[in-house]
């Protein structure tokens, strides 16, 4: 429960998103992020000193706070101690969360490095000894009395951090006593976090043999994407090699974090295998199961109708799974410059508001950006807000397609929003993960809308809307799919392992249903669950992509009526952080997801786009 600077790259679910640039093509300079503005090097001497200050800024903490919260808050002057025992609490946050940032970065750079696992590894059992002095705090703090507390968070200086004070209660009931959760926050280095890093550094070990080539996970996954069937085949045929070759790890791994997820929640008291993230995501389980009914009950107009039109262009009844991805046929396959890509989105950026691209700019212009494909570099991409005091970083694995531009613009998204946000400092700065989608989305929605209205030719254009439709349909009917399975593995877990056979039943139960009959599953797409990082690092963290698609659909709606004033009212809602309620931030575009017709709005524009599309047939 109480998560101090966990590094949890935020990656794509579905790390296939990117595409596969030819060999040799002219992406141009990729850039490599400059981690100084962190720390120097992993021996230099900034990065010891912080590590020592912070050792003992956290024992000097517990030593002037631990058992004396109950006595401070008595007394006339109780608003303003309690005030600057938070304060000082912040800072020590915003440091520690400045060395496991910079460490799980230099991480993801090359999680087979020797030198890097070991420097990753050490910081994080330091980091965990050092915040483990600090459990006591909000222990204590959610130990006083309600009313007392409420009353002095309605006072200054300490009406500052009352947000945080209201969310961290809400974790009251699902708290231990203090021995407990030390035992908790000290053997997630050896439970948890150990197995987390053993699927990292084996999924970007993992070689793929695709052709006469020899592949990571990302261009295998892209290669998915090529214009030749051939190839698709052949990468879905290596994806699935590899993956039976290995899965007994997968299969341990998954069973082990599942049981360990297990344990945490009955001792804490959840009652359904979600519910914890749930609340940490700050919302309400009821908004999360409309979203999940709404979705399921959507799959036959969406996936199962688009699936279908796909295959009547490539004149076929079904189409193979290595073929859902596919760019449509008789289309040219575009390489994009990475000058051309930055323009793009900086463009579409500007056009919504000089502010934004402002922001996304500083992205490209200091180094905070990692983009070129690298063996042994983290899949997918993320966008690591590291801490307030510093910047967010970005990392791609960049290969020239489109969607790889759409990538982009989504993870510039998240920069914004990380950067719009920091001026709340480290305690309320984060934003609970549904809400933190939605910048990303409406990111990759702004250029879309911007590359579809420079569009003329009526190929191009139909190939652009195919794109964002398969890419709604990864977003929002793939997660909810994603979250489906995930239940039945936790749910299932309950009584007893499982095996291979079992998480592969599982995994084609869900596929099924959501890619509908105009999809044919073939043999190896069973172990297809294997490589998704979500299920490992962040469980159940998949429908926050379906959450901010559905969401942002229905902001863009909003936008399109009602330009005039939208940009400023959606630039305050990204920089409220976590300082709001969902409920809160979207009251001033008149959108509320506690209504059960509030889903209908997003899925209905997935439905309209595929309508167009077949009037193009």
């Amino acid at each position: 429960m109480l998560d101090f600077r966990v590094f949890r790259p935020m990656a794509p679910a579905e790390v296939a998103k990117g595409g596969a640039a030819a060999a040799g093509a002219p992406l141009g300079t990729l850039p490599e992020w400059n981690l100084n503005d962190l720390y120097p090097g992993m021996e230099s001497e900034a990065f010891a000193a912080d590590t020592a200050r912070a050792d003992a800024e956290c024992k000097a903490f517990a030593d002037a706070y631990r058992g004396k919260l109950e006595a401070m808050v008595t007394g006339p002057d109780a608003a303003r101690r309690l005030h600057e025992a938070i304060a000082q609490y912040e800072v020590i946050d915003d440091r520690l969360g400045r060395i496991i940032s910079y460490a799980g970065l230099v991480y993801a750079g090359d999680t087979t490095d020797p030198k890097r696992a070991k420097f990753f590894g050490d910081t994080q059992e330091r980091v965990t000894a050092a915040s483990t002095e600090l459990l006591f705090f909000q222990l204590e703090l959610n130990r006083l009395d309600d009313a007392v507390l409420d009353a002095l968070a309605q006072k200054s200086p300490l009406s500052h951090y009352r947000p945080w004070l209201e969310d961290i209660r809400k974790e009251k009931p699902y708290q231990l006593d203090d021995k407990l959760e030390q035992l908790f926050h000290e053997k997630s280095v050896t439970g948890r976090s150990a197995w987390n890093r053993l699927f990292d550094e084996t999924i970007s070990s993992l070689r793929f043999k695709v052709g006469d080539e020899e592949l990571t996970l990302e261009p295998t996954l892209n290669k998915m994407q090529d214009a030749d069937g051939a190839v698709r085949k052949q990468a879905a045929e290596a994806l699935a090699a590899t993956l039976k070759d290995n899965l007994r790890v997968f299969t341990l791994i998954t069973n082990t974090l599942a049981k360990d997820k297990e344990i945490a929640d009955r001792w804490r008291g959840f009652g359904d295998v979600a519910e914890s993230r749930h609340l940490s995501n700050r919302v309400e389980p009821e908004v999360v199961d409309a979203l999940v009914s709404a979705v399921r009950e959507a799959y036959p107009r969406l996936s199962h109708r688009y699936y279908a039109l796909k295959a009547r262009w490539f004149g076929v009844d079904a189409l193979n799974h290595w073929d859902r991805n596919a760019p449509l046929p008789k289309v040219e396959q575009r390489t994009i410059p990475w000058a051309d890509a930055r323009e793009t989105v900086l463009k579409a950026y500007g056009g919504f508001s000089p502010g934004m691209a402002d922001i996304a700019r500083r992205f490209f212009d200091g180094g905070w950006i990692d983009a070129p494909v690298r063996p042994g570099k983290a899949p997918g991409a993320f966008a690591h807000p590291t801490v307030p005091s510093s910047h967010p970083y970005v990392l791609l694995n960049y290969q020239g397609r489109p969607r790889d531009v759409m990538t982009l613009a989504h993870e510039l998204g998240h920069g914004v929003h990380q950067v719009l946000a920091a001026p709340n400092g480290a305690l309320m700065a984060p934003t609970p993960l549904t809400l933190a989608e939605t910048a990303s989305v409406f990111g990759e929605m702004l250029t879309f809308r911007a590359l579809l209205a420079g569009t003329t030719d009526p190929k191009a254009r139909k190939a652009m809307l195919a794109a964002k439709v398969e890419d709604m349909i990864n977003t929002v009917v793939r997660q909810i799919a994603f979250y489906s399975f995930e239940r039945e593995v936790h749910t299932r877990r309950t009584a007893g392992e499982l095996t291979a056979d079992d998480l592969g039943e599982a995994w084609l139960k869900v596929q099924t249903e959501s890619l509908g009959p105009a999809i044919r599953i073939g043999a190896g797409y069973e172990t297809f669950w294997a490589y998704i990082p979500h299920f490992v690092h962040s469980p159940f963290y998949v429908y926050a992509y379906a959450f901010g698609d559905c969401l942002v659909n229905s902001l863009y709606g909003v936008y399109e009526k009602a330009a005039d004033g939208f940009a400023e009212r959606y630039l305050a809602m990204l920089s409220a952080g976590g300082t709001k309620h969902h409920t809160e931030l979207l009251a001033p575009f008149g959108l509320d997801a506690r209504d059960p017709a509030f889903w209908q709005i997003g899925l209905s524009l997935i439905e309209r786009l595929i309508v167009e599309l077949e009037g193009m047939e």
